[in-house]
């Protein structure tokens, strides 16, 4: 289990308990932000940040670790549209403050006296000032969130596209060469249990998969080592057959699953 990170105190509660939420999803699932990055399309940056309580993860993010995790997204998502509208309202007060006591600020002492013109006019300078910059910080920020969104879809555009093979790329073929051991299959091509395999990846671990999925019943098409839409397909097959999340994603509940599943 992940040793988390304190969470900042002055988040509030119903911020907090969902983030204790996704942080026990995550844990539960044996993942770390790399593999979550891998199947919910956020970055492992943005999940360091969304489960630290630096940031309050979209819905979408919410939805996606909730398909990951194997967990009911309805309550998952109940909890994050309350800590939506707690999070706008901005963080808590600090125990002991005199906001939080009841009291009012002391007022500021007057000199009994009208201001000068002078004072008059530094004051509305000032004011001025800092609304100058105040508007042009909230137009900076809005031109950066539209740019983090715009890079974002860019992003899975170019995920959800097939890969495009360079003439670089060498055609291989793989044997299988299976055997059974302490209860589990293997190909003789790699031992993992728990690679993060996905759509245009390629190498030994996926031609290991391809030989996997030929011994369940379930043709992933040549056994090349190129995670193309023929295993994609094969990959979602036997997630359903076996009652796991339907996601295309060869991860450790996938790995156990090929390596200990009989053939029909």
């Amino acid at each position: 289990m992940s040793r988390w990170k304190m969470l900042p105190a002055e988040l509030h509660p119903q911020v907090h308990q969902l983030i204790v939420r996704l942080r026990r999803l995550k844990d539960h699932g044996e993942l770390d932000v790399f593999q979550l990055a891998a199947k919910t399309g956020y970055s492992a940056r943005s999940w360091q940040r969304y489960l630290n309580g630096r940031s309050l993860p979209p819905r979408d993010a919410v939805e996606a670790m909730a398909r990951v995790a194997g967990a009911d997204p309805v309550r998952l998502l109940v909890l994050h549209e309350i800590a939506a509208e707690r999070w706008a309202q901005g963080p808590v007060s600090a125990p002991g403050s005199s906001k939080e006591r009841g009291q009012e600020p002391p007022a500021p002492a007057t000199a009994g006296r009208q201001p000068s013109g002078r004072a008059l006019r530094v004051g509305i300078t000032a004011g001025a000032v800092a609304l100058v910059l105040s508007v042009t910080a909230s137009l900076l920020l809005a031109v950066r969130l539209a740019d983090a969104h715009r890079r974002l879809a860019d992003a899975r555009a170019a995920a959800a596209a097939p890969a495009t093979v360079s003439e670089s790329l060498v055609p291989v073929v793989y044997s299988c060469r299976l055997e059974q051991s302490d209860g589990r299959w293997y190909a003789g091509l790699s031992r993992t249990s728990d690679a993060i395999l996905a759509y245009t990846h390629v190498g030994p671990e996926v031609a290991e998969a391809q030989c996997l999925l030929r011994r369940a019943g379930v043709p992933p098409g040549d056994i090349d080592g190129v995670f193309g839409p023929k295993t994609q397909r094969a990959v979602q097959r036997i997630q359903t057959r076996e009652g796991l999340v339907v996601d295309g994603v060869v991860g450790p509940h996938t790995w156990k699953a090929l390596r200990e599943v009989e053939p029909e």
